[in-house]
């Protein structure tokens, strides 16, 4: 049987057949859903964690996400029986005007990898949509992406828009043109400068361990 250390070790080497097969054999074997879950998230904040210091690459935390997403599916109904539940809500988007999603796509992976519930609304999100999002979904956390200079803009009428309606949601930014003194200039909450340190971010923000 698959060892919680080698479902570990499945995660930070992307080996979806032993992710899912060592997840299903774990839970036949009575092994706490909570359990399973801590082993599958260490791997993946391994990955993170080597992603942020260069020792591993983009292609790496995609095919660790994925053993990461297939493993999580067969957990879910075994969590969902424990009452355990995601440690906090991000709504995330790429702003209005802006079609670029490759940057946003990889930090909601990686935030899905860190037990985050994500509502990915896309590209060209209009301000009110994560608003409407973050209310529905009661998100702790929005997050705001942009490639573009030109759409800089749009993140400072998204955040304004959350900040009118009166939620509570932390709110962050990244992209590549985006630095920490633009998300001071309009009032962000966070600000990161590549996906591995947006999960750190993110959960400083959610008060996550």
């Amino acid at each position: 049987m698959t060892t919680l250390s080698e479902l570990t070790q499945a995660i930070k080497k992307g080996d979806r057949t032993t992710a899912v097969a060592g997840t299903t054999e774990q839970l036949a074997a009575g092994t706490g859903a909570q359990e399973i879950l801590d082993a599958l998230l260490a791997g993946m904040d391994d990955v993170g964690q080597r992603f942020k210091s260069g020792q591993a690459f983009v292609p790496e935390v995609l095919i660790a996400a994925r053993a990461m997403k297939e493993a999580m599916v067969a957990l879910e109904p075994a969590l969902v029986d424990a009452g355990i539940k995601p440690k906090a809500t991000a709504v995330i988007g790429t702003v209005q005007g802006d079609l670029h999603d490759i940057g946003k796509n990889l930090v909601a992976m990686m935030l899905k990898g860190a037990n985050f519930a994500v509502v990915d609304l896309g590209t060209n999100v209009a301000p009110d949509r994560f608003v409407a999002a973050a209310q529905e979904h009661q998100a702790s956390l929005v997050l705001l992406s942009a490639l573009l200079t030109t759409t800089m803009p749009a993140m400072k009428d998204a955040l304004q828009a959350v900040r009118t309606a009166g939620l509570p949601a932390k709110v962050m930014v990244g992209g590549a043109p985006v630095t920490q003194d633009y998300a001071d200039e309009i009032g962000a909450d966070g600000y990161s400068a590549d996906a591995a340190s947006a999960v750190d971010k993110a959960r400083e923000l959610c008060g996550i361990a």
